[in-house]
């Protein structure tokens, strides 16, 4: 017997192509994680199908795409869509009434049709509807939170949003609730870094310890390499002349929702205090696609007003890049480009689990400058390839900034450092190896379910050769 496997992703936008990254607070980094860890999974011998459950939007702003009950995405992929809720697109803090009903409809379709062995939910709100669905159906649940609630809560707090504000926007007392539940029902938590069950995870009552598996994500090292071209060079060049006076000084280029927590205004601060910065570099933020500012919801409003004001403030025209559109294909010629002119890559976030770009970059030769928050310590300590900073501290930040642009032997150990230690440490297949030998060792001990003994066979099965054949 084959795998198969049930993930839920139910929030923003997602498709088996040309993903809409940054378009919203909804659609960032767990968006891209998810949909490269189905198609490594099915391109495993040990994987038969692998099914991706998210939100069917039927809504004239969005692709008539996200509409279709089901996609193929590869062999052995797909992604169902289940209708919940108004047929309008929502942000995830207004789904939490719909969600029983999608539990119903899910318990109905796998009653109908054949079980996943597993059920992985992503996120909150399918935690609160993978623990109903595994304790209906008796399957085993893995659960990843990606960002947690207490966290956040926390976060927000310290800049001095009241409870009731973080409450009327982020529904956190309910999200609080769905991963504590989620947490306790959960056989497995899969987390990116040792840092995220330590000091995130075990702020909850329900976690215990031993069910934290850390596997760290992985990079695609076809699109993100360090080999760059003259065409993409120019095509990012034009990109961005229309913003800056001398495109060929070094970038700080960061990439982001626009969103709170992502910390962006510190950022232009930091730069606007700095006289070296605004000498010797440009500043480069790539926030997502935006037809309007005014068409955005209203965080992303409030994180552009706040932007273009500290850009006045400081009067940082012809020396700060804000383009409204780019493709998801350019992400990686982002990177090339700024790492062809010497520049870093920056990640002010207030909170980052775990921060999928600083390894993008990473192995692009770009070197980071990152907060010190979460993921990035440990993606730092394996890397070798920039420096870690308290973003809080906009000084700080600032002096940091001006460290890591100083020093053009430095950067050079930085980015061959990154490229060397994202290739050793970080790769889907590496990602998805762990995973499935994480299963195997759990689940052939385990006697909780009535699939157990066919999962502990399959899973006991070739354990050597998990990828398969091309």
């Amino acid at each position: 017997m084959r795998l198969k496997f049930l993930h839920l992703h139910l929030h923003g936008l997602i498709r088996s192509t040309n993903l809409e990254l940054g378009r919203d607070a909804d659609t960032g980094g767990q968006t891209q994680y998810v949909l490269e860890l189905i198609k490594s999974l099915a391109n495993t011998s040990k994987v038969d199908q692998v099914d991706l459950v998210t939100r069917l939007i039927n809504d004239p702003k969005v692709d008539d795409e996200y509409s279709q009950e089901e996609e193929f995405v590869e062999p052995g992929v797909r992604i169902l869509r289940f209708k919940f809720g108004p047929n309008k697109y929502l942000r995830k803090e207004l789904l939490w009434p719909y969600l029983d009903q999608l539990t119903q409809r899910l318990i109905s379709y796998y009653k109908k049709n054949k079980k996943p062995n597993f059920i992985h939910a992503h996120y909150a709100d399918a935690g609160y509807v993978g623990v109903k669905l595994s304790k209906s159906l008796s399957i085993p649940l893995i659960f990843t939170g990606h960002s947690l609630g207490r966290e956040k809560k926390r976060k927000l707090l310290d800049t001095g949003l009241k409870i009731n504000q973080i409450e009327k926007l982020y529904s956190i007392s309910k999200r609080i609730d769905a991963e504590e539940k989620a947490l306790k029902s959960a056989d497995i938590v899969v987390t990116s870094t040792k840092q995220e069950s330590v000091y995130q995870y075990s702020q909850y009552s329900s976690f215990t310890p031993h069910k934290a598996k850390v596997i760290p994500p992985g990079v695609d090292h076809n699109k993100f390499h360090h080999i760059h071209s003259t065409t993409e060079t120019a095509e990012i060049d034009n990109m961005m002349n229309p913003f800056l006076k001398d495109s060929s000084k070094p970038p700080l280029l960061t990439i982001s929702r626009a969103v709170r927590r992502k910390n962006i205004p510190s950022l232009i601060e930091a730069y606007g205090r700095s006289e070296k910065l605004k000498r010797k570099t440009n500043l480069i933020l790539i926030l997502g696609c935006r037809d309007s500012t005014s068409k955005l919801d209203p965080q992303q409003k409030d994180v552009f007003h706040n932007i273009f004001e500290m850009i006045d403030k400081y009067n940082l025209y012809g020396r700060v890049a804000y383009p409204k559109k780019h493709l998801p294909t350019q992400i990686p010629s982002l990177y090339r480009w700024a790492a062809s002119r010497g520049g870093v890559f920056v990640n002010p976030a207030l909170t980052e689990p775990f921060g999928l770009t600083l390894l993008e970059a990473s192995s692009c030769g770009l070197p980071i400058i990152s907060t010190n928050d979460g993921g990035p310590k440990e993606i730092r300590s394996k890397c070798e390839n920039g420096l870690l900073v308290d973003v809080t501290d906009i000084n700080e930040l600032k002096v940091i900034l001006e460290k890591g642009i100083s020093n053009t032997n430095q950067w050079k150990i930085w980015s061959r450092n990154g490229i060397e230690g994202v290739n050793r440490h970080f790769s889907w297949n590496t990602h998805v190896r762990n995973y499935l030998s994480i299963l195997t060792e759990e689940f052939s001990k385990s006697n909780n379910y009535s699939s157990s003994s066919d999962i502990k066979q399959s899973c006991l099965k070739g354990s050597s050769s998990l990828i398969k054949p091309h």
